[in-house]
């Protein structure tokens, strides 16, 4: 446990601050979440390292600069309501729910879902509610959302997720190709219009769903 605690101190300090995230409450958040929870037993040897991992299905865990990055680009804050988009492991989830109030997050994959809310739960993070089903159509019953965060590539913004935003809110996704892909971050004014910015090149797994890419099979 102390080598992981270690290890974590130090993901946070090298692959993480070292790069340019300043953000107090992600760093901090990154540094109470244990990432060795939310990979295979096999991996956690390799949880801390800089690198996405398989968590089966085809999917990964995300690198843990690329999580910061974009929770920090979302200005996550407590007291807020946030979306995600593709649970995988739950990580992300649990990251944002040590800094806010109130994560939903969605997954296609039952089996992966169920994985998720199991593992959130037995960590302690009430404030986190997994659902199953096509997260492009977003969660209508829950918006509005200040922060919807998406672990996947879609085409363009799901115009289900533009809805869905509170005035002020933002969201983070890349947008692009199955091959290039460019991290955006889009912010609702007061007026309805929309603000875009590029935060660099990036490469996920697509976005599949109604409002995203077709699922092959």
């Amino acid at each position: 446990m102390a080598d992981f605690k270690e290890a974590r101190a130090r993901m946070v300090d090298r692959q993480i601050a070292w790069r340019g995230v300043g953000d107090d409450h992600v760093l901090r958040a990154m540094r109470s979440v244990p990432r060795e929870a939310f990979v295979p037993e096999s991996m956690r040897v390799f949880a801390y390292d800089d690198a996405p991992l398989p968590i089966g299905e085809g999917q990964t865990i995300s690198q843990p600069y690329v999580v910061a990055l974009m929770i920090e680009a979302a200005a996550l804050r407590p007291g807020e309501r946030a979306l995600e988009i593709g649970t995988g492991s739950g990580y992300a989830a649990a990251v944002m729910a040590e800094i806010t109030g109130q994560v939903f997050t969605i997954e296609r994959l039952g089996g992966l879902a169920d994985a998720a809310r199991r593992r959130l739960t037995e960590l302690g993070y009430a404030n986190v509610e997994v659902r199953i089903g096509d997260g492009t159509l977003g969660l209508p019953e829950a918006a509005p959302f200040d922060v919807i965060i998406a672990a996947a590539a879609g085409p363009e913004v799901p115009a289900a997720w533009k809805g869905q935003l509170a005035a002020g809110g933002r969201i983070v996704m890349p947008v692009g190709s199955h091959c290039s892909q460019d991290l955006i971050r889009l912010t609702r004014r007061e007026d309805g219009g929309f603000d875009k910015v590029s935060l660099g090149d990036v490469r996920f797994v697509p976005l599949l769903g109604a409002q995203g890419w077709r699922d092959p099979r």
